[in-house]
C-alpha cells in the first residue's frame, strides 16, 4: 500500500482526532498513489497513524476513514459502518423514521451524507474517494436499510473542488418526488428532487421543539384572565373560564397563544411547531415561492391553515420595512399633536410579534466572507428584535461554520446595543443528536441556535 509521511513540524491535529490531512502537512509520499486510493498515514519517523483516501487535486489531500490498517472500502466495510450509524440514531431518536443517517466525518465516513426519509434514502457523495466506491455504498445501504429507493443529490458545488461534476438521479429502486415524513409528531411532504440540498434540514429537529415554552402565556397581555364562572348547566358548579377585561367569557380556543413571525421558512418547519404548541397566529415568510408553496402544503397537511399567513418576500427588506414603520409611529407619538400633520401617510407598515424566528441560510461559506456575514446577521437580528413585543422572544440561528459561537453572540449583542434592547439568553443550542460532533473537529460545530427574551432599555 502507498503511504504518506507527515512533516516533522506540523501541528498534531491527526493525533487529536481531526480526520483531515492538508497538502502542507505532507513531508513525503511513498509509492505511486492514485487519486481515490486508500493509503497509510505515518509520522515523519514512520509510526502508523491512520488510513485514508487520497486526492492530490484537493487541499485536503487525505481524509481518514480508519485508525487501523484498511485495504479496501468494500461492501462489508460499509455494512459495518452503516449498522453503527443506525444503532446511534435508534438509540438517540427512538421511533423516528426520518433523520440524518450518515453525517460524514462524525460517522467516520468523510464525504458521505445520507438522509433517511421514511423508506427513501437521499445521499450526497461529496469527494472523489467516496464517489469512487458508490456501488459498494449503495449495495451496503440496501442490505442494512432495505429502502424502497435511493436517490442521489450530489448537485453541490463542493464536488468541483474535488474534480467532480455535479450529478443527481435515481440509484436504486423507486423514489417519488415528494416523501411524507413525521417529525416532532408533525407531517411534512419533502421534495427530495428539487428541495434544498437533500430536501430538508434535520439538524434543527430538537431546536424546533425547544420553542414550545414560548407559545403560550400571552392572553394576560390582552387582559384575559382565568376566572371561575357558573357552568351554565343549571347546577351550582363553577368552571374555570378565560374572561376578558370586559368580564365576558372568551370562546376563542387559542386565546393564550403567541403571535409568531418565521423568516427564512423553507418548508415551514418552525411554523408547524409553533402551531402545534399553541400559537394563535403565524406569519410564514420566505423569498422563494417554491419554499412557500411547500410550507403552505405542510400547514394544510396538519390542519393549521386558519392560523397561518404566507408572505413571499426578501426577509431583509421585510424586516427593515416593518422596523422603519415602527420607528415612524414612535416618532409621531412624540410629536405635539397640534403640530402633527396626520394627512401624511406612513411610508411603511409596522407590525410586531410576540416571537420572531430567524433561521437564515449560511451567510459565510468561506473565511473571507465572515465580515460581510456579520453585517448580514447584525442587520436581520437588529430589525428582528425591534419587532418583538416587550418581553417577547427572539429565536435566532446561524448555520455558518466560519461564524464562531462567540462571534455570533457578539454580533447579536451589537445589534441589541444599536436597537436599544436588553437581551436575556434563555437557551443556546447546537445541531441535533443525528448530527454528532467529533471533539477537536471544529468544522462540525457549525449550528448556533439561541432563544433571547427581549426588553427595551
Amino acid at each position: 500500500m502507498a503511504a504518506i509521511y507527515l512533516d516533522k513540524n506540523r501541528k498534531k491535529r491527526l493525533e487529536a482526532g481531526h480526520p483531515w490531512v492538508y497538502q502542507s502537512e505532507v513531508g513525503k509520499t511513498e509509492g505511486d498513489p492514485v487519486a481515490g486510493q486508500l493509503l497509510a498515514v505515518h509520522t515523519h519517523v514512520g509510526q502508523y497513524l491512520a488510513t485514508g483516501y487520497y486526492n492530490p487535486a484537493s487541499q485536503i489531500i487525505v481524509r481518514i476513514v480508519s485508525y487501523e490498517p484498511l485495504e479496501e472500502m468494500s461492501h462489508a466495510f460499509f455494512v459495518e459502518r452503516f449498522r453503527r450509524c443506525l444503532d446511534h440514531r435508534e438509540r438517540f431518536i427512538p421511533g423516528a423514521r426520518s433523520y440524518r443517517l450518515v453525517y460524514g466525518e462524525a460517522d467516520m465516513l468523510p464525504g458521505l451524507i445520507v438522509d433517511r426519509f421514511e423508506d427513501v434514502l437521499v445521499l450526497q457523495l461529496l469527494t472523489l474517494g467516496i464517489d469512487a466506491v458508490r456501488d459498494a455504498i449503495v449495495s451496503a445501504l440496501v442490505e442494512v436499510m432495505q429502502p424502497a429507493g435511493i436517490y442521489e443529490r450530489s448537485d453541490v458545488s463542493v464536488r468541483e473542488l474535488e474534480g467532480l461534476q455535479q450529478v443527481k438521479g435515481l440509484l436504486y429502486g423507486e423514489c417519488p418526488r415528494h416523501v411524507r415524513i413525521v417529525e416532532n409528531g408533525l407531517k411534512m411532504d419533502i421534495d427530495i428532487l428539487e428541495g434544498q440540498k437533500t430536501g430538508y434540514f434535520f439538524d434543527q429537529r430538537e431546536n424546533r421543539a425547544a420553542i414550545e415554552p414560548l407559545m403560550l402565556g400571552w392572553g394576560k397581555r390582552s387582559g384575559i384572565e382565568m376566572k371561575e364562572l357558573p357552568a351554565g348547566d343549571g347546577s351550582e358548579a363553577l368552571v374555570k373560564t378565560p374572561v376578558n377585561a370586559n368580564g365576558k367569557a372568551v370562546t376563542f380556543p387559542l386565546w393564550d397563544g403567541a403571535n409568531v413571525l418565521e423568516c427564512f421558512s423553507h418548508t415551514g418547519s418552525f411554523t408547524l411547531n409553533a402551531c402545534k404548541f399553541g400559537a394563535k397566529k403565524v406569519t410564514c415568510l420566505d423569498i422563494s415561492e417554491h419554499a412557500i408553496e411547500s410550507a403552505r402544503s405542510n400547514v394544510q397537511l396538519n390542519g393549521f391553515e386558519d392560523r397561518v399567513e404566507f408572505i413571499v418576500a426578501d426577509a431583509f427588506e421585510y424586516l427593515r420595512s416593518q422596523s422603519k414603520g415602527l420607528d415612524e409611529r414612535k416618532q409621531r407619538a412624540q410629536v405635539d399633536r397640534k403640530k402633527l400633520d396626520t394627512s401624511q401617510p406612513l411610508t411603511s407598515t409596522s407590525r410586531t410579534w410576540d416571537v420572531v424566528i430567524l433561521d437564515p441560510p449560511a451567510f459565510a461559506k468561506t473565511k473571507s466572507a465572515v465580515e460581510g456575514a456579520c453585517r448580514g446577521y447584525k442587520d436581520i437580528n437588529l430589525h428582528g428584535m425591534k419587532l418583538v413585543n416587550e418581553g417577547g422572544y427572539l429565536v435566532t440561528a446561524s448555520c455558518s461554520y466560519h461564524m464562531k459561537p462567540e462571534l455570533f453572540l457578539e454580533t447579536v449583542h451589537a445589534a441589541a446595543v444599536d436597537a436599544k434592547k436588553i437581551l436575556r439568553l434563555v437557551e443556546f443550542r447546537a445541531a441535533g443528536k443525528d448530527h454528532p460532533r467529533i471533539l477537536g473537529v471544529d468544522e462540525g460545530n457549525y449550528l448556533k441556535f439561541a432563544i433571547f427574551e427581549v426588553r427595551s432599555r
